[in-house]
């Protein structure tokens, strides 16, 4: 054993005796949180862990080049998994703020050419290095909030060359940050006010950079499927061609407009449809038939002051398994504070705090396909763990705004 956590106030491992890689889903299921005490963590010199039992037997089998690491009666669970950001954009949306008191709806703005479209514009004129340099700033926060693993989509592009811009950026952040980084193919999150060869032409254009997109790493094809933005029918085809290709699918799906965007990732078998402010009990149903993970963005609600996802629909009636996400961006939700998304989650989404850690760890992971390997403390994973300076969870949720995080680990290296 290369290190040995020890003096834990609380661990919840958000794992049982199944050992099963799927979500939790549903209220009851979401609430199971592996809650041990007087217990220590053993982790081998590769960073995965090998045991975690009883403290007294774990330490006694230390030697003398284990090295201790004191969590001081701190809570200690997995580290946090944000399963949707913008991560990688150039430029940033606060002149939009006289917009946004003035009364203009974020589709508004996106109709006038601002909102995603100005980030087109500063993402394709800034440089990879001016790229990188902005996103490194804004992984480094993520991480002091106990981040470990982070989704990255592109889609703020004009051109191909700028989606492979975008992802050549999250790629390089993955090989120096230490942060376990997943990759979708987005070039579908906002239609030009002006298409020279038409609106079937560009759709075609979009689906012909998917074998590019995926061929330079990214797993997943994302689309915003909208009123204003993409329908159903576009959404569809474009999620299709990924498929074809081997692409794991996530909708953008009824942020603003209930216009089917949860049905579709139902029959599509989506891994996940995000935001869900305005799906219906149908569609929100159907999800959890098809076995889609509902992730909800209480951040991006809270900022654009929208009604928040019906999450005590998800959980109570639905039984759907419910993730949380960040949904970092310039303009919905800039704020790289997990914790802060994690308290909304209990504020605005009314969540209880088992079921918001569930949501931002096991339940996360499984949301872009990491299940098998995020979101829990068990024997044989990676020791990808936070140890908090709060006792208990209840603080960390309740004492917002600020990080309670004092060390976080990924593959049992210190990355804060």
């Amino acid at each position: 054993m290369k290190q040995i956590i020890h003096r834990i106030g609380l661990l919840w491992t958000m794992d049982d005796e199944t050992r099963s890689n799927g979500p939790r889903c549903g209220a009851d299921a979401m609430r199971a949180v592996g809650a041990m005490k007087d217990v220590a963590i053993a982790i081998d010199e590769e960073g995965v862990i090998v045991d975690v039992g009883a403290e007294k037997a774990i330490c006694d089998l230390a030697d003398a080049q284990t090295q201790f690491i004191d969590a001081e009666g701190g809570f200690v669970a997995p580290g946090l998994v944000d399963p949707h950001t913008h991560l990688v954009h150039g430029g940033s949306r606060e002149k939009e703020l006289p917009l946004r008191l003035a009364g203009a709806s974020y589709l508004d703005i996106l109709r006038e050419g601002g909102g995603i479209l100005n980030t087109i514009r500063e993402t394709t004129a800034y440089s990879e290095d001016v790229l990188f340099a902005q996103a490194k700033t804004s992984l480094e926060r993520m991480q002091r909030f106990g981040v470990t693993t982070v989704e990255a989509k592109t889609g703020y592009s004009s051109s191909l060359a700028v989606e492979l811009k975008q992802l050549r950026v999250a790629k390089r952040l993955a090989e120096s940050s230490g942060v376990n980084l997943v990759h979708t193919a987005m070039p579908a999150h906002a239609v030009p006010k002006e298409l020279p060869a038409g609106r079937e032409a560009y759709i075609e254009e979009l689906v012909s950079m998917l074998p590019h997109l995926q061929a330079a790493g990214a797993e997943f094809a994302d689309v915003f499927v909208e009123e204003g933005v993409f329908s159903v029918d576009e959404g569809r085809h474009i999620l299709e061609a990924a498929k074809a290709l081997g692409m794991k699918t996530k909708i953008h799906a009824d942020e603003m407009v209930p216009i089917g965007g949860a049905q579709l990732a139902a029959e599509l078998g989506a891994t996940s449809a995000d935001h869900l402010l305005a799906s219906t009990d149908e569609g929100l149903l159907r999800m959890a038939e098809a076995g889609v993970m509902a992730v909800c963005l209480p951040g991006t609600s809270f900022y654009l002051q929208k009604p928040a996802a019906r999450a005590r629909f998800m959980l109570d009636e639905a039984k759907l398994g419910v993730a949380i996400a960040s949904d970092y961006n310039p303009g919905s939700c800039p704020s790289e504070n997990f914790g802060l998304t994690m308290s909304l989650a209990l504020l605005t989404l009314k969540m209880r705090p088992e079921e918001v850690f569930m949501a931002a760890t096991r339940n996360a992971a499984c949301a872009i396909a990491r299940g098998h390997v995020a979101g829990v403390i068990r024997p044989g994973r990676n020791a990808d763990i936070v140890i908090y300076t709060a006792a208990n969870p209840e603080y960390v949720l309740t004492h917002f705004g600020i990080s309670h995080v004092r060390e976080v680990f990924v593959k049992g290296r210190r990355i804060l």
